[in-house]
């Protein structure tokens, strides 16, 4: 009988143990919501740099506490999953995805500083007129003066991928008027001596060294005009409505040809009535290139123009068929007084057709 009333205080005893836990952690439970319904809602913690970690809202804390004290409990004396019926976990698990969402969505302070610096590498590329006059301008400067004077066939030792880049860098900072303007200003000066210089040449000189002040800067022309294509492009073409080649020859043909053509022009007569006086190629070279220049010009010396650009002269008439036979019967006595004797070059050709097929037939017999 007294062991079985201690029994069952024993017993009695261990269930109100169990009772007085379970209101314990029930109070415990139910301040820890009323504090958190007292708190503002939770705002997204801003970003730092000292930790690698965002800090977890109060109520991410919260649960994680519940959730511990849960786990130490076991399966019998714990409380097991918080209750759900009144929606306030609910409430703060949205609470807490909505923060952590904002705070993924945040700029981070890398970003900003990464456009900072592609901005500030930007204006350091500038190129002001200060650097134009002081850096590019010079280098095709240099490079123009070497392309001027070089004779044909010279070597010149000067980097073209290095001067078109510089063309298209200053293009492309808003110097192209002040580089064409400079190029103008450079091929002016340059053929304002090339004309003082043959202003002083004497007559028998005068023809050879016009004809290589005009196969030089011609030459030029060939090699300084696609160096600055990209302001031909974008700035001339676009808006001056004019090519840049044109208008470099239009500068010969008024800094140097108008001042010497009526100098020239009789020197050339001369020389075409006297044969070989002049090279065939230095009388084609200056005839084709004044045409080039000013085609109006042909009206000063038809017949001269004549023989060496395409109908330029009317064409034949039979009338006039004398008047071509005794030209060519005047050119051949001026070979024949020149030591130039009828049928040598003839027989020259035949005989070295003749040694051919003969040297043919050897090989192949």
């Amino acid at each position: 009988m007294e062991e079985s009333m201690e029994e069952e205080e024993g017993g009695g005893g261990g269930g109100g143990y169990e009772a007085m836990m379970d209101d314990q952690n029930h109070n415990n439970w139910e301040a820890a919501m009323d504090g958190y319904r007292q708190q503002p809602p939770p705002q997204p913690p801003p970003p730092s740099s000292s930790s690698s970690s965002p800090r977890e809202p109060p109520g991410v804390q919260l649960l994680a506490v519940a959730a511990a004290a849960s786990e130490r409990k076991g399966p019998k004396e714990g409380l097991g999953p918080p209750p759900e019926a009144n929606g306030v976990t609910m409430m703060m698990m949205k609470s807490c995805d909505a923060a952590a969402a904002k705070a993924a969505t945040a700029p981070t302070p890398s970003a900003t500083i990464n456009i900072n610096t592609s901005t500030s590498k930007f204006l350091m590329n500038v190129i002001t007129i200060e650097d134009y006059k002081s850096t590019y301008w010079p280098k095709l400067d240099g490079a123009i003066d070497q392309l001027l004077t070089q004779s044909p066939g010279d070597y010149i030792p000067i980097s073209y991928e290095q001067i078109y880049s510089c063309v298209y860098k200053c293009v492309c900072q808003q110097h192209s008027e002040q580089m064409y303007s400079d190029l103008i200003k450079k091929i002016t000066n340059h053929l304002e001596r090339v004309s003082k210089e043959l202003q002083a040449s004497p007559p028998e000189l005068y023809i050879e060294r016009f004809n290589l002040a005009l196969g030089q800067y011609m030459g030029a022309l060939q090699s300084i005009v696609p160096l600055f294509i990209y302001m031909n492009k974008f700035y001339i073409e676009t808006k001056l409505n004019r090519d840049l080649k044109d208008d470099l020859i239009k500068l010969f043909t008024e800094h140097v040809a108008e001042k010497h053509i009526y100098s020239l022009m009789p020197l050339l007569l001369e020389a075409q009535s006297t044969p070989f006086q002049i090279t065939p190629s230095t009388m084609a070279n200056i005839v084709k290139g004044l045409y080039t220049l000013r085609p109006e010009w042909v009206q000063m010396a038809p017949a001269l123009f004549s023989k060496f650009i395409p109908n330029i002269l009317p064409p034949a008439v039979e009338s006039e068929l004398q008047q071509y036979a005794a030209q060519d019967q005047k050119l051949q006595r001026d070979l024949l007084q020149n030591g130039f004797a009828r049928g040598d070059q003839s027989r020259k050709r035949a005989g070295e057709e003749l040694a051919y097929s003969v040297h043919i037939r050897t090989n192949f017999s």
